[in-house]
């Protein structure tokens, strides 16, 4: 609109170029010449070491460019896979699920925050994506003034909401310097970036001597949160602060020993728990018996709150089934999978079991001093709705979620940066790829192959292939994540 004003039009462009602005439809940017000097510092520091420095991150580079083919073509050939089975593996929303994401299967390209990102953890998406992006220029523009490149400026951008960064440099000065200092340059943001995903992994791997001034781990896993709409929510359920230390006979040291044994749980079937006969006889009251849609039995047919239908074997080997107040029956009782379990000191015993839906569990959480919560759900319910922390503070002034937002940034920025890494080696049009393959090719090939343009004929092929790999997976990327 600005633009299309004859009295408007020449001021707006004016002030534009006056703070380095550039706007355009999905698209704006802002680039500055404040930090050259800095740059320019940076890149005349040590330089025997900066040239040990990007050599070494120029061979990454070109490990990477062919890694990163073969990384495509695997992950490709496991989403077709993936297509063509009946039932896919059900999406975890609260799993770190990005616009691309360098797991140990593979490269997986995600993308719509909201959908498969929750709103509460896009401020550390948008802030790792800028701060690799940013870190990936650095990189760039560092190796450029090394290799005695005129350095114009950087800048950062914003593309639709995902934000990004910049450096311009001189072309004329890129064309007339040699194909190995190329690929100094070229190659320097993707190291930068996986250089940045190590130190990220370094400080996650070393955050609890990190943080053990203030705050101590190995004693349970500190609730940290609990949806409102959980089922673990409720005056006999867990609260912030509360420290969970077991899972039924699981014991639980970490986060990552509650997502073990809840994980545990869930492909094992329900466990039983330790009853005398004569406390069976004592608690169990007649009640109808009834089959589910599933086929699993119900006993207790008044709807309470605090009755659960067990079933037992007597020694004839036949089912019975009795309606049991649970707190009663599970409280100072032995976990059991058999009769053969309970017997001690020649008192008739019985393993009762939970008689619950297929997939539903009765599970004990014991979070000390508080009196146990007694669960009855899908244990991933569970595992969805209750954030926890491994980190327990040593005061009470000391914030439950510093070493949460921690750990989840340093999550982000190994996943960020790594992806940025790899899709940036790929050869493909308008990414670092495309430069470091050309680069490569006029280093290695220039014996070879005599003629320049037969050269460029060969580059051009495999750009085209390497494009065409990498929009395959952003297209199937992109079906799993919408249409699944």
């Amino acid at each position: 609109v600005l633009q299309s004003s004859n009295s408007l039009k020449a001021s707006y462009e004016d002030w534009l170029l006056t703070y380095g602005l550039s706007i355009s439809p999905f698209h704006m940017r802002w680039q500055t010449a404040l930090f050259n000097r800095q740059f320019y510092s940076w890149g005349r520091w040590k330089p025997r070491f900066l040239y040990l420095w990007f050599s070494i991150g120029m061979v990454f580079g070109i490990v990477a460019m062919f890694g990163s083919v073969i990384l495509l073509g695997k992950t490709l050939m496991q989403t077709l896979t993936q297509m063509l089975t009946e039932a896919p593996k059900a999406q975890n929303d609260r799993m770190l699920q990005v616009v691309v994401s360098v797991l140990s299967s593979g490269l997986y390209l995600r993308v719509v925050p909201g959908v498969n990102l929750p709103v509460s953890q896009l401020t550390y998406f948008f802030s790792a994506i800028l701060i690799s992006g940013v870190i990936h220029e650095v990189g760039h523009g560092v190796a450029a003034i090394r290799e005695q490149v005129r350095f114009n400026g950087f800048g950062i951008f914003i593309f639709i909401v995902y934000p990004g960064a910049f450096v311009d440099l001189f072309t004329t000065h890129l064309q007339l310097i040699s194909p190995v200092q190329q690929l100094r340059i070229f190659c320097a943001g993707v190291w930068h970036n996986f250089v940045l995903g190590v130190a990220s992994f370094m400080g996650l791997f070393l955050l609890p001597a990190i943080l053990f001034p203030f705050y101590y781990t190995g004693v349970g896993a500190l609730v940290t949160e609990v949806a409102e709409d959980s089922p673990a929510n409720g005056p006999r359920g867990l609260f912030v602060g509360d420290l969970v230390t077991n899972l039924q006979d699981c014991p639980v040291y970490s986060v990552e020993d509650w997502n073990s044994c809840l994980g545990d749980i869930s492909e094992k079937s329900q466990v039983g728990y330790c009853i005398s006969a004569a406390t069976l006889q004592q608690l169990s009251f007649p009640a109808r018996v009834y089959r589910r849609l599933d086929g699993t039995v119900e006993c207790c047919s008044n709807n309470s709150l605090t009755d659960i239908c067990f079933s037992y074997s007597n020694n004839l080997d036949s089912h019975l089934y009795a309606c049991l107040p649970a707190r009663k029956v599970i409280e100072a009782s032995k976990v059991c999978r058999t009769n053969e379990d309970c017997q001690k000191d020649f008192v008739p015993s019985f393993c009762v079991t939970p008689s619950l839906e297929n997939q539903t569990r009765l599970i004990r959480v014991k979070h000390p001093p508080h009196i146990d919560m007694l669960y009855v759900g899908h244990p991933m319910h569970l595992q969805y709705t209750v954030s926890l922390s491994s980190f327990v503070p040593r005061q009470n002034f000391l914030s439950i979620d510093l070493p949460v937002v921690i750990e989840t940034f340093c999550k982000y920025l190994i996943s960020l940066s790594g992806a940025l890494a790899v899709i940036n080696a790929v050869p493909c049009f308008a990414l670092d790829g495309q430069w470091i393959l050309n680069s490569f090719l006029e280093a290695t090939l220039s014996s070879l192959i005599v003629e320049k343009q037969n050269r460029e004929l060969v580059g051009f092929l495999i750009l085209l292939a390497g494009s065409a790999l990498l929009a395959a997976n952003v297209a199937l990327g992109l079906w799993m994540v919408t249409a699944r």
